[in-house]
C-alpha cells in the first residue's frame, strides 16, 4: 500500500512539474502545390531558447535542392503564388545563405529531396521568431513558406535565383 502511495505522490509532482513549465510556441505551414506542381508536405516550427526550429517533410519534389524561404505575405491564392511576395525582409538586408551575417529574415537556405521526391530535413534559424500575428516585425506568423523549383545559389540579388514556386503554404500559429 505504501509503495502505491509513494507512486500516486511522485506522479502528482511529476504532473505539477510539467503544468509549470511554459508551453513551446507551435506553428505549421500546410504546404500545397502551385498550379501544374505536384509538391506538397507539412513544415511545423518550434521556438526554443531563442531559436526556430523547422521540421520540413515535403513530397512531390524534383530529386535534388530546392531553395526555401518565408515570404513576407501570407497569401498563397494566386495559380504561381506571387501573391506571397518577396522573402520576407523587414530590415532590407541582401540576399544570402542562412548563416550569412547579411541576409533576408526570410532566407532559409536548401531542402535536398531524395530520389523519391521526398524531403525529411531539420533547420534552425535564429534571426526570427513566430509570434502572434503577421503584422508583428521579426515574427513569421500569418507569413507564407515558398518552396522553388531550383536551388537558392544564396547569393545573387535579390532572391537567389532559386526559380519558379512550386509549392507555398501558409504559416499559423497552433
Amino acid at each position: 500500500m505504501k509503495k502505491h502511495a509513494f507512486l500516486a505522490v511522485a506522479g502528482l509532482f511529476a504532473l505539477s512539474g510539467c503544468a509549470m513549465m511554459r508551453p513551446v510556441p507551435i506553428a505549421v505551414a500546410d504546404v500545397q502545390p502551385t498550379q501544374g506542381n505536384s509538391a506538397h508536405g507539412t513544415v511545423t516550427f518550434v521556438e526554443r531558447s531563442g531559436k526556430i526550429m523547422a521540421d520540413v517533410e515535403l513530397q512531390g519534389l524534383r530529386p535534388g535542392q530546392h531553395g526555401i524561404h518565408i515570404h513576407e505575405k501570407g497569401d498563397c491564392s494566386a495559380p504561381d503564388a506571387t501573391s506571397a511576395g518577396g522573402h520576407y525582409n523587414p530590415t532590407n538586408e541582401p540576399h544570402g545563405a542562412p548563416d550569412a551575417d547579411k541576409r533576408h529574415a526570410g532566407d532559409f537556405g536548401n531542402v535536398t529531396a531524395d530520389a523519391s521526391g521526398n524531403v525529411s530535413q531539420k533547420i534552425t534559424v535564429d534571426t526570427w521568431r513566430l509570434g502572434m500575428t503577421k503584422v508583428a516585425q521579426n515574427t513569421i506568423a500569418g507569413r507564407a513558406l515558398v518552396v522553388h523549383a531550383d536551388p537558392d545559389d544564396l547569393a545573387s540579388q535579390p532572391a537567389g535565383n532559386s526559380g519558379k514556386r512550386v509549392a507555398c503554404g501558409v504559416i499559423t500559429m497552433q
